[in-house]
């Protein structure tokens, strides 16, 4: 981990290329096992249309993703960006309609509600600012790998005396 957030800060444009390759996989298997378990899955969650439109977003998204590296002058960055823009968009404003519908069945909707706005919020700075947001996201998460990281260390660092007292 200390290696990998290291590598964000100092390099975070190479390291936005293998988390875009990352994220493309992740949300291709998301996508498609999603729809999946709607299709054979037998679990319902009551809002069948928003779990089809959700994993449907996430296989495109996916798909798109790992075609990037082959389309390289086409499908950029900022064209990314803006795809994870609208999608957070979109998830964003049907949470907070899903919600809304049916208060009834929650003892608490602020949490959701605040999610969906947080989701719409990052999908407008996403969609306004793709390349500098990208760039302070990638670094952000290389800070926090390396802070994380030095935390696992001192763990281990306490767990390795405390072994040595006993």
């Amino acid at each position: 981990m200390l290696l990998a957030g290291l590598y964000a800060i100092f390099w975070p444009t190479d390291a936005l290329t293998v988390l875009v390759l990352a994220g493309g996989i992740l949300l291709l298997i998301d996508g498609a096992l999603g729809l999946w378990s709607l299709t054979f899955g037998g679990g319902k969650s009551g809002n069948y249309w928003f779990d089809v439109v959700g994993n449907a977003l996430s296989l495109l998204l996916g798909v798109l993703i790992l075609l990037s590296p082959l389309l390289a002058t086409i499908f950029t960055v900022t064209f990314l960006a803006t795809l994870v823009g609208i999608a957070a968009l979109i998830v964003g404003v049907m949470q907070i309609v899903v919600i809304t519908r049916e208060r009834e069945h929650y003892a608490r909707i602020w949490p959701v509600v605040l999610s969906g706005i947080s989701y719409v919020l990052l999908g407008l700075v996403f969609l306004f600012m793709p390349l500098i947001s990208v760039t302070i996201a990638v670094v952000f998460g290389g800070v926090m790998l390396v802070i994380f990281a030095f935390g696992l260390f001192g763990w281990a660092w306490r767990l390795y005396q405390r072994s040595k007292a006993v």
